[in-house]
């Protein structure tokens, strides 16, 4: 049934052996050198008790692989451990007036508006909410809200509800006519299609590693465009956020190059074995490759459900869509548990269920989930 050749070999995936896995959206599922780079690190402990000299190569390791994803230099990159972290970290570094102002889309991700709602709060700065039409936002939406006075506006590149793409080039331009500065999340993206943030003219940009990245929760990068990084001190640091952190100087700061002054404590060493690991399998496959692919599988998954007659609610237009197919489904939560214990790991949302492939994925996957589905509701 597909037209173009799987990009990978599916036996690199051992989950695929008793589940069909179609949420990448949610997590992916890891490739074989993921997982054996997290019995490295079981291994390091085991057998040499303490290896730090290891543990921060790889951490480095990660960075730097995640730089050449994002098309940028290492040391614009920080770690951290979630998007939350990230967000927070951008916004107590920010110093607001009394005219300024946050500009958050209504599909960004709950913990976008949390974090931008309590910095109200504490600093009564107002945020601004761009709408939504069906989960879509137009170019009128973002000329509209951004203003003189917006020296933030976030927006996640791909919604995470619908899968819904969104041109970041074309917003950032907006930003950028009023001055403010623009923060991605690109959570539901990376992996799944090319970013370039200096291209793009994206100031900061935040992601983890479970979704399309192939990797594990508890480890994030954020990126900072180093002119802005070196103008900002965080308000939330530690002794990897430091130029020298082994210098174990507790009466100083002396804060790292560019955004790396966000590090903070201790990293997520276990996790970074695994983000090297999987950041390496997606270069080497290619994210030009991946999202070939993936644009047919999407294309496809649309296509079926329609022919069953279920309601999508993602965009039809491949150009305004990631990889994640939206279908609305009253009951999801139930839905999804009950998929689940047959085999079928899909994720759901409020009141749809998501199909996100990955390149390990086949039509057949797709077809085999919504026949279920189908029968289900």
């Amino acid at each position: 049934m597909n037209t173009i050749k799987l990009p990978v070999e599916r036996s690199n995936f051992p989950t695929l052996n008793n589940k069909i896995m179609l949420s990448s959206c949610s997590q992916s599922a890891p490739p074989q050198s993921v997982i054996d780079a997290m019995d490295s690190y079981k291994y390091s402990l085991i057998d040499e008790g303490m290896e730090w000299g290891n543990w921060v190569e790889r951490v480095e390791g990660a960075r730097n692989k995640f730089a050449e994803l994002i098309h940028c230099e290492p040391e614009e990159v920080a770690i951290l451990s979630s998007v939350s972290d990230a967000y927070s970290s951008v916004v107590n570094s920010l110093n607001f007036n009394e005219e300024d102002e946050i500009c958050v889309t209504e599909i960004d991700f709950p913990c976008i508006g949390q974090i931008s709602l309590s910095n109200k709060l504490r600093h009564d700065v107002p945020v601004t909410f761009i709408p939504h039409t069906n989960h879509v936002i137009n170019r009128e939406d973002y000329e509209s809200k951004i203003t003189d006075h917006t020296k933030l506006t976030c927006v996640p590149h791909i919604s995470y509800y619908n899968g819904f793409k969104q041109d970041l080039k074309m917003i950032s331009d907006i930003a950028k006519q009023h001055d403010s500065l623009l923060f991605v999340d690109a959570y539901q993206s990376a992996g799944s299609v090319p970013i370039n943030v200096k291209e793009m003219g994206i100031d900061i940009l935040t992601a983890g590693l479970q979704k399309y990245l192939m990797g594990i929760p508890g480890i994030t990068f954020l990126y900072i465009n180093k002119e802005i990084s070196e103008q900002l001190v965080p308000a939330t640091t530690g002794w990897f956020g430091q130029s020298n952190p082994f210098a174990f100087d507790l009466k100083s700061t002396g804060f790292a190059e560019s955004t790396q002054r966000f590090n903070t404590g201790t990293p997520p060493i276990a996790n970074a074995y695994a983000a090297e690991a999987a950041l390496d399998y997606i270069l080497d496959v290619g994210v030009e490759n991946i999202e070939k692919y993936l644009q047919e599988l999407s294309k496809f998954t649309i296509d079926y459900a329609e022919s069953l007659g279920m309601e999508v609610a993602s965009p039809k237009d491949s150009n305004q869509k990631g990889s994640t197919t939206a279908i609305y489904v009253e009951n999801a939560d139930e839905i999804e548990t009950a998929l689940k214990k047959e085999g079928y790991v899909v994720s759901a949302r409020r009141d749809v269920i998501r199909i996100a492939p990955h390149v390990y994925n086949t039509k057949e996957d797709i077809e085999q989930a919504l026949d279920r589905l189908k029968e289900l509701l």
